[in-house]
């Protein structure tokens, strides 16, 4: 069963409803015993940093969300949900993390004509071989919904990257722990191929 957390963000039931296409039960829910008792665990989410934090941390799901990577547990943040594994985000200064890996979240910078949010497909490369990418041609295109993304602190983390008016660490994957700031559930055959990656670990 793969659990995906819930806690009032948007694109939880597309997330849903890809893990369903693909074969695998899926549940919705913020109880702390279904999820760590869970084999997959994913953490969608559309929405602002520091309200999604302040919504895991009211609902107790943070300690949750340790105890399942400490675990073993394979779990996969989307969007949101990878910009919440780490230390902070310029979209809310003075609001912590779940500081499970090092980085920090930054603001795309305009100008060039870039639009942002950045909202649509961009090619991947591979620094690395990863787990989560396995069978995926590098230069595959995925789906952005972003303003923000991932600067990580230790290179060796990040599985995929992209450009869009600076580069972006698009994935990471340490351990059991694997995230995407692409939506994989919206990037057609690509997608599906990373989230059946994922949920046959």
């Amino acid at each position: 069963m793969t659990a995906i957390i819930d806690y009032d963000a948007g694109n939880i039931r597309s997330v849903e409803n890809a893990v369903r296409y693909l074969g695998h039960e899926a549940v919705v829910t913020a109880d702390s015993s279904r999820i760590l008792s869970a084999d997959h665990v994913i953490l969608p989410g559309v929405g602002a940093f520091g309200d999604a934090m302040e919504k895991l941390r009211s609902a107790g799901l943070e300690d949750t969300i340790r105890q399942a990577v400490k675990a073993g547990i394979p779990f996969l943040g989307i969007c949101l949900g990878l910009q919440l594994l780490f230390e902070e985000s310029e979209e809310s200064p003075g609001v912590k993390g779940l500081c499970l890996l090092p980085g920090r979240i930054r603001r795309i910078p305009e100008g060039d004509g870039r639009k942002v949010p950045q909202i649509g497909w961009n090619d991947l490369s591979f620094p690395r071989e990863s787990r989560l990418f396995r069978g995926i041609p590098e230069g595959s295109y995925v789906y952005f919904v972003h303003s923000y993304y991932l600067e990580a602190a230790d290179p060796a983390d990040v599985a995929a990257r992209t450009e869009y008016g600076v580069r972006i660490d698009a994935a990471v994957e340490k351990g059991n722990l694997f995230a995407c700031q692409f939506h994989p559930e919206k990037s057609e055959r690509t997608g599906m191929r990373i989230l059946e990656n994922f949920l046959n670990l």
